[in-house]
This record gives C-alpha cells, structure tokens and sequence, in this order.
C-alpha cells in the first residue's frame, strides 16, 4: 500500500508539474553533454594534433562540472520547493490521519529516488540524440571526410551524470522534507497568509535606488576605460560595482513603483492598482532572487557573447593562405612536386624567402618608423611598439615583393606594385590585434619610411605604402612576424647578402623564382648548401591544392591525400590541418565551454524566476479569492496577473540587457578582440540570432508561467476561502 501511494503520487505530481519534471532532464542533459566532451568526434580528432591541449583542457571540465553542480542544485531546489509548496495540504492530511514525520520523510525520499531514476532513462537518451547531432553537425563543418564520424558512449559520462544528478536532487529534497516534516499539521492545511511587504522607508528605498544607479555608472565606466586587458583590480573593481549596484537597485525599486502608482492612481480603475501593488511587493520581497536571476542572465549573455566572439576570430585569424609549407632543399622539393600524381594535385609552388638585416652589411635607422608611430594617440601598446623599434635598429624582418607576390598571386588577391624607393608593411600581429592594425594604419598614412645605411656612409631612403598585410606566409604558424618590411627582389638581395659575396646570381635567383607560380623555382642552392640563416634560401616552399580537386573532393580530404604522400615521402612540413587542429581546439575550450556556461546561466535563471513567481502567486491565494469575493471576474483577474508577469520579467530583463551591454563592450574592448579580416557582417548576423534566441527563449517562459497562473485563477472558487 505504501509503496503504491508513492507510484500514485509519482505519476499526479509528474501530469501537474511538467515544468518540474523538464527542469530534471535539463540538468541530465547539461551533466552529460559536458562529461562526455572527450568521446565527441572533433575531440578525438584533436587528440592526434593538439594531444597535449586537449589533456590540459580536460583537465577544466572536472571543474566546470562542479561549477555546473553547484549551480544546477539551486534549480532543483527551487523546482521541488515549488513542488512541495502546492503539496502543503497534502502533507497536513497524512500527518492529521496519523503517518509519522519518519514514514512522511521516507515517502518523499522514496518519491525523489523514483523520479530522479525516470528522469535519468529519459535524460540520458535525450542527452545521447544531443550530443550525437551536435558531433555529426560538427564533424560535416569541419569535413567528415578527415574527422570521420562514429557513434559514442561514454560510460564514465553516464556514471557522472547519474551521480552528480542525483546528488543535487537528494540534497535539496533533504533539506525540503526535514522543513516540510517538521511543520505542524494546522501549518500545512492552513492556506499560507499573506506575506507582509518589507517595510523599506522612502528614503532607504531612494538612497538604494540612487547608489545602485550610481555603482552601476561606475561598474560601466570602469570596464569601458579602464579594463585594457583582464587584470586583477579592474576587473574586481567591475565585479564588486555591478553585483552591489544590481542588488541595492532592485531592493530601492518597490518605493519608485510606488511613487508612480499614487501619481497615475486617479487617472486608473480597475485592477491597476492591485496589479501595481503585487508588482511592488514581490520587488520588496524578493528583490535578492531578482538581482541574482538578473546577474545570472548577464553572464548567460556575457558568456554566449564570448564563446562567439572566440569562435568566430579563431575562424578569420587562421584563413588559408597555403596547404602545405616544406622545409628541405630544392632537390629534394623538386623531386617530389614533379613526380605525376602530385602534380595531378599541385596548382602552384613557390619559394617564401625571409630575410634580416644582420645577415648582410647594411643597418635599419627606424627613426622615419618611430616618428609615425608617435603621432598615433598615446596608450600602453604604442608606446611598446616605440620601445621594441627604438630598443634594436635591426628589429625588422624582410621579405622579397616577388616572394610574397606569389603568395598573394595562389590565394587570388592583387600583387603588391613596388618602385626602388617604396617598400610594404607586413604584421602577422595585425590579424590578431585590431589595436595593433589601427597604430600601424594611422602610422603608414601620416607618412613612415626607413632608411637603410651601408657602411661607407651612403644611405637608400623608402617610403612605406598606407596598406597593412597580414596574410599568413606558411600553412601553419610556424613563425608569427610582427614587424617586416616588404621590399623591392633587388634591395632585398643586396640588404641581405654580405658585400664580399656576388649580389647578382642571388638576385637573378629571387626574381626567377618570383615569375614562376607552378613548379619549381630556379635557385642554385643544393641540399649542401641549405642554412636557415641564409636569406636567399627559401624558409619554406609553398604547396596549393588545385581548386578543382578541393571542390570535388574537399579541402580537407584532400589534404589528408597529400599529407599521406609528404610521410612517405619523409619530407618535414608544416600543414594547414595543423592550424585547423588549432582552431578547432580553441574554439572548443572557449566557444563550446563558454556557451555551455551561457546556455545553463539562462536556462537557470529563467526558471528560478518561474519557479519564484509561481510560489508567490501561490502564496497570495487568498488575495485572488478575496478579489473574488467584492465582484471581480476571473478574466479581469487573469489579465492583471498576465500584466504582473509580464512586468515582473520586463524588471530583470530591463536590468540584464543593459548591464550585457556595457559588459560585452568592455569584454570585447579588452580581452577578447575580434582578428582583423573578420567579417563583421556574420558578427553581427550571429548577434540579431543570438538575441533572437534570447528574446524566444523569455517569450516560451513567460507565456509558461502565463498559462499555468491562468490555470490556477480559474480552478479557484469563492467556497474555497479559507477561514
């Protein structure tokens, strides 16, 4: 009989609270898509290119799952709380007929460990049908081909969800029962009374009202001036002002509410002032839950703002400028590119010379450098730029306009135009750093140039163009140049060779190699010969796939083929599927975590707010029954309780949305910076569908809380007063 008491409550509670119940398979789901991040596809992929990262990056996720414990618990605390409030009577009528607190207490511990072991044969396979879609959509990006897809199931992802879920719901449904279990039975039939508003004076409630404003004013201003980078103090100083500035505005916002309801209280009938006053109560007495469902919905959006921004740079950081770049002599490349199946798949080869002053005779005055950059404005990143120029005269790298023509030439772009007295600037930093774009674009076109001394005295001046370049010059990062100078073949050879060596076959070298874009080179250099430090031997050779063949194929089986062939070749290379292993790392330890993060800050937020209203409608009952009473209809009430929730979610997501944007200002401003060639257009089209989803999201739970107070005002009856 017991044990069927129990199934029987089970199954009402499960058909009465489907909100309830969904709250449960979020948690599940959350758990395992977090648990079994290192079975997915793309993680098993990264393992063969990033194995160390990936072992740091799991090394986070233990922590992430506490985080996700700690704040998941208050879900369900909240979920079964209002669960037990609507059980009150209930519980009263057990007692009243004689079931001890003890069998009470067993029987909803009994209640909790059934619904938890539903939940999770529903959950899991929920989470699995997730996880596997998001691998397979992941791997078809990236291209199947290369990362492969295969069914995973993860036992120790199972055995952490199971456990850690039901953790959470033995705990809060602990601490509920002994609550519950401890009340007299008059307590619980009573109906709850009315809960007296927190008397908060009018000048308490203005004074918390203006420090909130003003703490948050300060918040803003120090993140939007003062957070270049994510320091300590700043940051603190961010967080302390925005958490007291959030709570101290809601908790003086009832007595503004009230303000506004005695000045429009004549020109107002009906329910507006009821409807008013429910308003400024739930404020008054509730406004901690507020500010934390508030602050909780700020970092939602903080978070999926980052894990998108992150995502999106790694994506334009890294564009393809080459497939493959080998180190090795000409003999050795040659022999491998000429070879028929390979050049079935080769459309261009080309040497990528870099070169530096030291190696010849000449030196670099950076004083025309340095003269630019100082009337660029003043902050800490210029003044490095100045201190690295001024610091060694032979700071900057060289390239050959040929070489690097070539470049630009296999990834369709113009070629760079140069005359004897004109040179081009290249950063790689500057597709990294858009600050560091802007000083090096306001530098060039106020006028730079450098000038290059031989050692009888003479000098050869060259104006710099107003263009930055940044294209990556290898397949992979192999090297990350932050100040280069791209120069005419001829200058190139003579600021690189020593004087005592013949400048001529070394120039006639460089320009071969910069007219030919399919083939070979022609450098008279033998494997003999080949020194790093040499700048007239090539520090890579540059392979492209033909575009045919990435189209038919895709461009990462394709490189796969190739990369097959370079091992057995035994050819050292850099590869593009490096820097794809790359991003694809980081994007999943920043963009998939922090989303993560966000997704479950919003899911949490959103129904400790549902949850907190709801127990404070049921709390109040005897308002509504009262209403009732002197005459209202229940549609009249209806529309003033869908007014009350419309307003009482418009209160924190007012609040969030402002406090998101000066937060993501302030984070993009700082430590998260969108690489330049970034398309700002898919930024901003992954905003409007990231607010999209937010607004869609808070429609779906308060149109949720809509229907189920609706459902409430209409099952009441004036019989049902309580005494």
């Amino acid at each position: 009989m017991f044990f069927k008491q129990i199934l029987s409550n089970i199954k009402k509670n499960r058909k009465d609270n489907g909100l309830f119940f969904a709250t449960l398979l979020i948690a599940i789901v959350a758990f395992y898509t977090l648990l079994s991040l290192e079975s997915q596809d793309v993680m098993r992929f990264l393992k063969t290119l990033e194995g160390d990262a990936i072992q740091k990056l799991m090394l986070l996720v233990p922590l992430i799952y506490v985080v996700s414990l700690f704040f998941v618990f208050f879900l369900v605390y909240f979920a079964y709380k209002y669960q037990m409030e609507n059980r009150r009577k209930e519980f009263g009528l057990y007692l009243m007929f004689g079931m001890k607190r003890g069998r009470l207490f067993l029987m909803l511990m009994c209640e909790t460990i059934l619904n938890s072991m539903l939940s999770v044969f529903i959950g899991i396979p929920v989470a699995l049908l997730l996880t596997e879609s998001i691998s397979l959509t992941t791997a078809r990006l990236v291209g199947l081909g290369i990362i492969g897809h295969q069914f995973s199931l993860s036992p120790a992802a199972i055995l952490g969800t199971v456990c850690g879920f039901f953790l959470v719901q033995l705990m809060a449904m602990l601490i509920l029962s002994i609550h519950f279990c401890r009340m007299e039975p008059a307590d619980l039939i009573r109906a709850e009374a009315d809960i007296a508003p927190k008397n908060v004076s009018g000048k308490k409630g203005i004074l918390s009202f203006v420090f909130g404003i003003l703490f948050l004013a300060l918040a803003y201003a120090t993140g939007v001036t003062l957070l270049n980078r994510f320091e300590g103090l700043p940051t603190l100083l961010v967080l302390v002002f925005g958490t007291l500035g959030t709570f101290w505005l809601y908790r003086g916002l009832g007595t503004f509410i009230e303000h506004a309801l005695q000045a429009r209280k004549a020109k107002k009938s009906g329910l507006y002032t009821f409807t008013g006053r429910q308003i400024q109560e739930n404020v008054l007495n509730q406004h901690a839950s507020l500010a934390v469902s508030s602050l909780l919905l700020l970092m939602a959006l903080a978070c999926i703002s980052f894990g998108i921004g992150m995502g999106m740079g790694r994506t334009a950081a890294d564009a393809r400028a080459c497939d493959f770049s080998l180190m090795g002599s000409e003999e050795e490349v040659t022999a491998f590119v000429q070879k028929k199946e390979n050049q079935d798949m080769i459309e261009v080869c080309y040497p990528m010379y870099i070169g530096n002053i030291y190696q010849g005779d000449y030196t670099l005055s950076a004083t025309g450098l340095v003269d630019a950059i100082k009337k660029t404005p003043q902050n800490d990143l210029r003044d490095k730029i100045i201190e690295n120029l001024s610091m060694d005269d032979n700071y900057l790298h060289l390239f050959p306009v040929s070489s690097f023509n070539n470049l630009l030439a296999s990834m369709g772009e113009e070629k760079i135009q140069l005359n004897d007295n004109q040179a081009a600037f290249y950063s790689r930093m500057a597709a990294d750093s858009p600050n560091y774009l802007e000083i090096w674009e306001a530098a060039l076109k106020s006028g730079a140039y450098a000038e290059f001394k031989a050692p009888d005295g003479s000098s050869k001046k060259v104006e710099l163009l107003p263009d930055v370049y940044y294209n990556n010059i290898v397949a992979d990062r192999a090297i990350t140049l932050s100040t280069t100078l791209i120069l005419p073949d001829d200058l190139y050879t003579t600021l690189t060779t020593p004087l005592a060596e013949s400048k001529a076959s070394m120039a006639d070298g460089i320009a071969n190699a910069g007219e030919e874009t399919s083939g070979m080179a022609d450098v008279t250099k033998s494997s003999d010969d080949y020194d790093d430090n040499d700048a007239t031997i090539p520090f890579a050779w540059n392979i492209r796939i033909k575009d045919v063949i990435v189209k038919n194929e895709g461009l990462l089986p394709a490189i796969m083929k190739m990369d097959e062939r370079l091992v057995q070749a035994g050819l050292s290379y850099d590869s593009y599927l490096g820097g794809i292993g790359r991003n694809l790392f980081y994007t999943v330890a920043s963009s998939y975590l922090s989303i993560y993060l966000g997704v479950l800050f919003l899911l949490i937020a959103n129904t400790v707010l549902v949850l907190k209203y709801l127990i404070w409608q049921k709390m109040n009952r005897r308002r509504y029954l009262t209403l009732m009473m002197l005459g209202a209809e229940k549609k009249a009430i209806s529309l003033s309780m869908e007014t009350q929730i419309r307003l009482y979610f418009l209160l924190v997501l007012g609040v969030a949305l402002v406090n998101s944007v000066f937060a993501i200002w302030s984070m993009f401003k700082s430590f998260v910076r969108l690489p330049a060639g970034t398309s700002l257009e898919m930024v901003a089209l992954l905003a409007c569908i990231e607010l999209v989803c937010f607004v869609l999201v808070e429609l779906l739970y308060i149109y949720i809380v809509q229907r189920k107070s609706r459902k409430e005002i209409l099952s009441l009856h004036v019989s049902e007063r309580p005494e």
